[in-house]
C-alpha cells in the first residue's frame, strides 16, 4: 500500500511531462503556421499579382480565424473532454494545410488561412488547458514559460526553413512541413491522459461565467494587457518582411534567418519568467514585460524619425525588435496565469476566454495595421499598444505560490 502511495506521485509527474511536452509540439505547430508562411509574403505577393495589403491579410485573417471559435472549442473542452474537441481541431488544421499547399487562388487563400487558425486556435488552446489542469498560479506561469520552449522553435526554426523553402523551392512546401507536424501531433495525443468531460450541471453557464470574469479586473485587466502585447508582436510580424526584403534589400532565406536571431531573445524571456516568477511575482514580471516592450516600441520611433545609414538603421531595427521579442515572452505567460488564476472554479473557461480576447485583439491590430507601410506609422501604432497594456497593469498584482 505504501509503495503504490509513494509511485502515484512520481507517475503523475511522468504524466505532467508527457502533457507539457505533447503541448510544446501542439503550440510549435500553432506559431509555426505564421513563421514558417512570414519569409513567403513578397513572394505571395508577386504570384498571385496581390496587393502587399491582401498579403498581409493572409496574416490577420489566420490569427482572427484562430481567436473567433476559442471559447466554444474550450465550452467543448470542458463539457465534452479535452480529447474530442483536441482531434477535431487538428483534423480541420491538417486537412487545411494539404489544401492550402496545392491552392493558387487568392481568394481561396485567405479563406483556408482563416479555417486553418480556426484548428489552429482550438488546437493551441486546449493544449493550454491541458496545462492549466496541471496547477494553477506561479506554477502555471512557470508551465507557461516552457510552452515558450515552443514557440522560440518555431519563432526561430519556422521563419529560418521558410526562408530556405522561399528562395530556393516553393513556400507552399511549408504548407505540407505543418501538415506532417499536425498529424504528429494526432497520432501522440491517444497516448496522453487528457481531462475528461465535467457533467453539464458543473460546467455551467458559458455565457454567465464569461461576463463575470470580463468584469473581475484579475482576469480583465491582464487579458487586455496580453491581447495588446500580442498586438504588437503581429504587427512586426505582419511588416517586417517588407521592411527587411524591401526596405533593407534582404534576400527571403537572409530574413529568415534573422529568426535565428530572435529565437534567443524569446527565450531569455521564457527562462527569465521560468526562474524568477517564484521571487517577483507573475505580477511584477508582467508589468516589466509590457514595460520592455513599450520602451522598445518607442525606440523604434525615433529610429525611422532620425536619417540614419542602412546598416545603422538594420542593425538597430533587428536590436529592437529582439528587444520586443523578450518582452512579450515575459508578458505572455504571466499575463495568461494571472487571468487563469483569477477564477479557479473555471479555469478552462478563463484560459479559453483569455485566449479569445488576446487573439481577437491581435488579429483585429494587425489588420487595422495592414495599410500602413510607412515606418514611422506602424513602429508609433506598435509602441501605443505596448504603452496601453503598460497601462492596464501597472498596478496588477498576483499572489506568489497561488498554485495546486
Amino acid at each position: 500500500m505504501a509503495e503504490a502511495v509513494a509511485e502515484r506521485p512520481a507517475a503523475e509527474r511522468t504524466d505532467a511531462r508527457r502533457v507539457l511536452l505533447w503541448s510544446c509540439l501542439v503550440v510549435f505547430m500553432a506559431q509555426m503556421a505564421t513563421t514558417i508562411y512570414l519569409p513567403a509574403l513578397p513572394a505571395v505577393m508577386r504570384e498571385l499579382d496581390v496587393s502587399r495589403g491582401f498579403a498581409g491579410a493572409s496574416i490577420s485573417v489566420f490569427v482572427i480565424g484562430a481567436a473567433a471559435p476559442v471559447v466554444p472549442w474550450g465550452r467543448a473542452a470542458d463539457r465534452y473532454g479535452r480529447r474530442g474537441p483536441l482531434l477535431a481541431s487538428l483534423g480541420l488544421f491538417v486537412a487545411c494545410c494539404i489544401a492550402l499547399a496545392v491552392t493558387t487562388s487568392p481568394a481561396l487563400l485567405l479563406v483556408l488561412r482563416a479555417l486553418q487558425g480556426i484548428g489552429a486556435g482550438g488546437s493551441a488552446i486546449i493544449a493550454r488547458i491541458a496545462v492549466r489542469d496541471l496547477g494553477s498560479g506561479d506554477q502555471l506561469a512557470r508551465r507557461l514559460s516552457v510552452l515558450s520552449i515552443a514557440f522560440i522553435t518555431a519563432l526561430g526554426g519556422g521563419q529560418f526553413t521558410g526562408g530556405l523553402l522561399t528562395r530556393y523551392a516553393d513556400w507552399r512546401l511549408g504548407f505540407v512541413v505543418l501538415a506532417v507536424v499536425g498529424a504528429a501531433a494526432i497520432a501522440t495525443s491517444f497516448a496522453l491522459p487528457l481531462g475528461p468531460a465535467r457533467p453539464a450541471g458543473e460546467a455551467g453557464n458559458v455565457f454567465r461565467v464569461g461576463l463575470r470574469l470580463l468584469r473581475t479586473p484579475g482576469f480583465a485587466l491582464p487579458t487586455y494587457a496580453g491581447g495588446l502585447g500580442f498586438a504588437t508582436v503581429v504587427v512586426l510580424q505582419e511588416v517586417a518582411p517588407f521592411v527587411f526584403q524591401q526596405h533593407f534589400g534582404l534576400a527571403a532565406d537572409a530574413y529568415g534567418g534573422i529568426g535565428l536571431l530572435l529565437a534567443p531573445a524569446y527565450f531569455a524571456g521564457a527562462l527569465t519568467v521560468n526562474r524568477t516568477v517564484a521571487r517577483f511575482g507573475a505580477g511584477r514580471l508582467m508589468r516589466t514585460g509590457a514595460l520592455v516592450m513599450t520602451a522598445s516600441g518607442l525606440a523604434m520611433v525615433v529610429l525611422w524619425s532620425l536619417d540614419a545609414g542602412r546598416v545603422t538603421a538594420l542593425t538597430a531595427f533587428i536590436a529592437l525588435y529582439c528587444v520586443t521579442t523578450f518582452g512579450q515572452a515575459v508578458l505572455f505567460p504571466t499575463s495568461m496565469a494571472a487571468a487563469a488564476s483569477a477564477d479557479p472554479a473555471h479555469g478552462a473557461y478563463a484560459i479559453a476566454l483569455c485566449g479569445f480576447v488576446q487573439q481577437s485583439t491581435a488579429g483585429l491590430a494587425a489588420l487595422a495595421a495592414t495599410p500602413l507601410r510607412a515606418e514611422l506609422a506602424w513602429s508609433a501604432t506598435a509602441a501605443a499598444l505596448s504603452a496601453l497594456a503598460w497601462f492596464l497593469v501597472r498596478g496588477t498584482t498576483l499572489s506568489k505560490g497561488a498554485s495546486r
